[in-house]
């Protein structure tokens, strides 16, 4: 993948224990079925997960993440959020980076995600990170129900 630059300041780093309280909120503020706190640190102790997490420069809080699970040679993305104040300045896109970088040196053979139909500048996004769709999974998500779009990013 080009050199993707990420936003002045944003330290993209692995995901730890001083982390977590920042991510439940976060969680809490963007999702309306979101991760808590237990589950998000079960993640640390779990051998498949691969979460990086943007810290910005002022005072190192959490201000977004990707979470995804290695399983054999694929990337199963789970979750990429941007704390609303920090989002359209490039975070999510270095976040999508760091995976792409880590499935790049572990030589996975794709990246997946699904999104919500609805969500077209996350649509936006993964297309223009080179993402194809491809396919649908009808009633996917809750709170509203909605479909979720497929994508993945082959290697």
């Amino acid at each position: 993948m080009d050199e993707i630059s990420k936003p002045p300041g944003i330290i993209i780093t692995k995901m730890q224990s001083v982390h977590l309280d920042d991510l439940a909120q976060l969680e809490r503020l963007t999702f309306s079925r979101p991760w808590s706190y237990d589950a998000l640190a079960e993640e640390l102790q779990n051998p498949l997960a691969v979460f990086f997490v943007a810290q910005s420069p002022k005072d190192k809080q959490a201000v977004g993440y990707i979470g995804m699970h290695h399983i054999l040679d694929e990337g199963a993305i789970a979750n990429i959020v941007v704390h609303p104040d920090y989002r359209r300045i490039g975070i999510a896109k270095a976040l999508i980076a760091a995976a792409v970088d880590y499935a790049e040196q572990n030589r996975l053979s794709r990246l997946t995600l699904e999104v919500r139909v609805s969500n077209l500048p996350a649509v936006a996004l993964y297309e223009g990170m080179g993402f194809k769709r491809d396919g649908i999974r009808p009633d996917f998500y809750d709170s509203p129900k909605e479909d979720a779009a497929i994508y993945s990013l082959y290697f």
